[in-house]
């Protein structure tokens, strides 16, 4: 478990040209790769939609040592509604800060040094105003929760994640696999999860050799699998193998194998190119 890596954040956009505009020019990400699909993934990585769609990479770095995020989108559909699961993300960068202050972007401070701003589309981020102190900024994602101890017991004793911390006042608990990785942060919404239309998903990798355990264990402890171990085709790329989970709350979670992974997440020096053709 120790080899796990936290990978990246899957969104669903509807302006994929402002959306770009604001991960390029404020958030100050690059286009890591970009792929267009003529139908839809079998392990429904664009959502439950059959049509074209693509996928767009983008972060501070490569995937290998970067948490980045992945931009799908389905031709067609403009907007998608929103729930409480995605509460954000959470990035050190006092640079981005700059960036939309320039652009006129919106900005909120909600405590001292910290500035909420949201995508395209009204996902969140939190970005804090200092210099970053490691070498990606993405610090952590935050997901809502119906029931705080039923998710610890999920991520941590099932997914095998490390508490980094845990508070029961503010109903807060912070994990993650290795203390150089993006964390996830399980906060309680107070009431149930409503994943709205435009639900994400949050990838993490491992040795290909310990998906069909994860599967396995999820069976045997009868929980959720929303696309069991299967192979995924990128076209001229890696083929990966993927098994898709659901947590307590519906939150998709996807463990892909490391090995093809890491051969299938390659910066392409065309990338930028390609998302603006």
């Amino acid at each position: 478990m120790a080899a796990r890596r936290a990978l990246h954040f899957v969104f669903k956009v509807g302006d994929r040209a402002r959306t770009a505009r604001f991960y390029r020019e404020l958030l100050g990400m690059r286009v890591l790769r970009h792929e267009e699909f003529e139908e839809g993934c079998k392990a429904t990585c664009n959502g439950p939609y059959d049509g074209k769609w693509s996928k767009t990479m983008v972060g501070y770095g490569p995937e290998n040592n970067h948490f980045v995020m992945e931009l799908t989108y389905n031709y067609g559909v403009g907007e998608y509604r929103l729930g409480n699961d995605f509460l954000g993300i959470t990035l050190v960068s006092s640079q981005a800060v700059s960036n939309a202050k320039k652009l006129g972007w919106p900005l909120k401070e909600v405590t001292s040094g910290v500035f909420e701003t949201e995508a395209p589309g009204g996902y969140k981020f939190y970005l804090e105003d200092k210099e970053k102190l490691k070498q990606d900024p993405v610090w952590k994602v935050t997901l809502g929760v119906s029931n705080l101890q039923k998710s610890v017991s999920y991520w941590s004793g099932l997914l095998g994640m490390k508490i980094y911390e845990k508070d029961e006042e503010k109903q807060r608990a912070l994990l993650g696999y290795a203390d150089d990785q993006c964390k996830l942060e399980l906060r309680a919404v107070g009431g149930a999860v409503d994943h709205g239309t435009a639900f994400g998903r949050v990838a993490f990798s491992c040795a290909k050799d310990e998906l069909p355990s994860i599967e396995a264990l999820m069976k045997k402890e009868n929980q959720k699998i929303l696309t069991p171990l299967v192979s995924l085709d990128t076209p001229g790329k890696a083929t990966v193998q993927v098994v898709i989970l659901a947590d307590p709350d519906g939150h998709e979670v996807c463990f892909v194998g490391d090995e093809a992974f890491r051969e299938l997440s390659q910066v392409d020096p065309n990338g930028d190119k390609l998302l603006d053709d």
